[in-house]
């Protein structure tokens, strides 16, 4: 396994960087990757694989991915914080207090022209799923109009 740094480029306050990352594997397959980190957030644009990635396997790349990139983006001062806690849920009040927040981060999103649901599920922590059940208890609760009108 290898990261390498590869460019960093400044523009407005922002820092974008690009990282070579490559897997060799036991048995001579390897898996060649671009990694972007930007802000906080850390997308792969690019994968190669020889021989080629299986469903399977594709859906694993991430993982094979997360700790040497963590090692090569995260600086070492914040890399003491145990793993445990930098995949922790952020707080959220359950609740109806919790389904308020809830509908001020899907109204924000949707007023920004953003993904609503993208957002709460950024803001809970929770997949796609529990963050859609979440949006339609907030519907019930009255913070979100209703859907549909019915008949």
């Amino acid at each position: 396994m290898s990261v390498r740094h590869t460019w960093v480029v400044d523009e407005g306050g922002t820092t974008t960087s690009w990282f070579d990352v490559r897997l060799t594997f036991a048995d001579g397959a390897r898996v060649d990757a671009l990694a972007v980190l930007s802000g906080q957030d850390v997308r792969v644009e690019d994968v190669r694989a020889e021989p080629p990635l299986s469903l399977d396997d594709l859906a694993v790349l991430a993982e094979w991915l997360e700790d040497p990139l963590f090692e090569a983006c995260v600086p070492a001062s914040v890399r003491a914080v145990p793993a445990a806690t930098r995949r922790a849920r952020p707080a959220w009040p359950g609740g109806r207090e919790g389904r308020r927040l809830v509908a001020r981060e899907y109204r924000a999103a949707r007023d920004e022209g953003g993904d609503p649901v993208l957002a709460v599920m950024r803001a809970t922590g929770h997949s796609r799923r529990k963050s859609l059940r979440l949006i339609g208890q907030a519907r019930d609760d009255g913070f979100l109009a209703p859907r549909r009108a019915r008949r």
